[in-house]
């Protein structure tokens, strides 16, 4: 194994712990680091969406991507089992895994894969993906290249948990900024119409409430159109319903 090669690809991947990166070539880096220093044919990466499906996000080659594909089309498969279970599935000839998942076998054998090592992308209890190394030949992995591989795996587990945190975030900021400009919009037409029609500001704040509701409309639209007068707004001074 290419010790300096290793060292680079842990650096390369921890680097994302911190920095913005390309999720897509971060995946690819992860697939061809994995073929090149573990005596893998192949390696592809399954991660799930929002909804907890399986994805093909990265393959070291269009044959591994297919089998990849085939393996989520038709729900079986050494990569979903470890998904599903959070656990590695390592399995040195596929030829005795007929009887559990015939199709994925038939499928790897046309393929040209012999043996495959399904490792899990996962932090404590949170499985968010499977990265998967095909070989060509049947026989044992060497436990030192597994160790490896789920070290790996366990790195860029932490990237794309450390990413989706950060898009999290970004999104509750971006509501959190909302609110507040629709706050600012709404006080400054509570008091336009408190002063327009001589009532007090919750009498306003209702009937810009009242209006909003009865129009289907957002209140912070409502308060945008009155404060700019495109949208005149009549209190009849009734209370909100």
């Amino acid at each position: 194994m290419n010790q300096r090669l290793l060292a680079r690809t842990f650096v390369e991947l921890a680097d994302n712990l911190v920095a913005d990166f390309d999720l897509m070539d971060f995946l690819r880096l992860l697939t061809d680091r994995c073929v090149g220093m573990l005596d893998a044919s192949a390696a592809g990466v399954l991660l799930a969406d929002r909804d907890g499906r399986l994805r093909v996000m990265a393959a070291s080659d269009e044959e591994v991507r297919l089998l990849e594909l085939f393996q989520v089309q038709n729900d079986e498969g050494p990569c979903l089992t470890c998904f599903r279970t959070g656990a590695p599935v390592i399995v040195p000839d596929l030829t005795r895994e007929i009887d559990r998942w015939p199709r994925f076998v038939t499928a790897a054998h046309r393929s040209g894969f012999g043996a495959v090592q399904a490792l899990p992308l996962r932090l404590r209890e949170e499985t968010v993906g499977a990265l998967n190394l095909f070989r060509a030949a049947p026989g044992p992995f060497d436990p030192a290249a597994t160790l490896v591989a789920q070290a790996l795996a366990d790195v860029a587990t932490i990237s794309l948990l450390q990413q989706r945190t950060a898009q999290r975030s970004t999104v509750l900021n971006e509501q959190l900024q909302t609110a507040l400009n629709s706050r600012v919009l709404i006080e400054q037409a509570k008091g336009k119409l408190a002063e327009r029609q001589g009532i007090d500001m919750e009498q306003a704040f209702s009937a810009l409430r009242a209006y909003a509701r009865s129009h289907n409309r957002l209140l912070a639209d409502v308060a945008r159109a009155f404060i700019d007068g495109t949208e005149p707004l009549a209190w009849d001074g009734r209370p909100e319903e």
